[in-house]
């Protein structure tokens, strides 16, 4: 099992130097992959605000690590033409000689949206075509495309991305819509940890769901499943959510006690996680190496 950590998003304001410092040290420490929102702003009870943006902070981080993979938690595609999307996740892939998981998703966050002056009406029909698009210039480099939404005329990808079929790409949605549109496609699929309550036992029932429409459309044991497992550690104050729900315990206790909880989700079926730290501070990437040599 890959165990990833999620960086920095709006828990403080973090200079971009202390950021790309932040990757180095959770390669060093051993994780497995770098993650980043794909978000502009939250309203909360502090006030706005908003992350670095994630495609040139993702093409920084991949010049200044050698060996972790990195990506977006997940990309939205309502915030870039998908043609474009498609051309920054191949540059990012080249720059990353090959590290980059392309997380997507329909986004969700009604306030950045109306901030920066993307629609909101529609979001899984605009997706649908914007996922047709991302996936064949990824995989095919070229695409001709004409919809509701979006519109390519010969559309090429040069250069290509390192790897012939291109990165490796991940829903990160649990919705039966959302994963009808992707799971004929997808390499893997990802769940948010309060939307299967941050528990063994609740990823496994999630894990059955997704198995059965996999199950359905021939694709059993070819998509990776994955998890987001919220973990507090001393000095953890709560995380800062946005819109999301707060109701998942997270999980606490010495390093054996949090990798006993992740060695539980990987006998429930998860191949890869993603680690939201509370606090998300360089000590914290410390402490948790001692996590991934129990695990290991």
């Amino acid at each position: 099992m890959k165990i990833g950590v999620q960086l920095p998003e709006v828990e403080y304001e973090i200079s971009f130097g202390d950021l790309v410092a932040m990757a180095r040290l959770a390669e060093q420490v051993g994780f497995d992959a770098l993650w980043l929102g794909d978000h502009l702003l939250y309203e909360l009870e502090v006030g706005p605000r908003g992350p670095w943006e994630v495609w040139t902070t993702l093409a920084a981080l991949a010049t200044a690590t050698d060996r972790i993979e990195l990506g977006p938690l997940v990309a939205s595609t309502s915030f870039h033409a998908p043609a474009m999307l498609a051309k920054m996740a191949a540059t990012v892939d080249a720059a990353s000689d090959g590290r980059l998981i392309l997380g997507l998703g329909a986004g969700w966050n009604k306030r950045e949206y109306t901030a920066f002056g993307f629609p909101f009406d529609n979001r899984v029909d605009r997706f649908t075509e914007a996922f047709t698009i991302i996936r064949t210039l990824l995989r095919d480099g070229a695409i001709d495309f004409h919809g509701t939404y979006y519109d390519v005329t010969e559309c090429v990808v040069h250069p290509r991305s390192p790897r012939p079929a291109g990165p490796p790409l991940l829903i990160g949605s649990i919705g039966p819509r959302m994963q009808a549109i992707t799971l004929p496609h997808v390499d893997a699929w990802n769940v948010w940890w309060s939307d299967y309550g941050n528990t063994a036992d609740g990823f496994a029932a999630v894990k059955a769901t997704v198995d059965a429409r996999l199950e359905e459309i021939g694709r059993v044991g070819e998509v990776a499943a994955t998890c987001a497992v919220y973990v507090k550690l001393p000095g953890g104050s709560g995380r800062q959510m946005g819109d999301y729900p707060t109701s998942s315990m997270p999980i606490e206790g010495s390093p054996s006690e949090i990798g006993d909880h992740l060695r539980a989700l990987e006998a429930a079926g998860a191949d890869a996680i993603q680690l939201v730290v509370d606090p998300i501070v360089p000590a914290s990437l410390e402490w948790l190496g001692d996590v991934l040599a129990n695990v290991r």
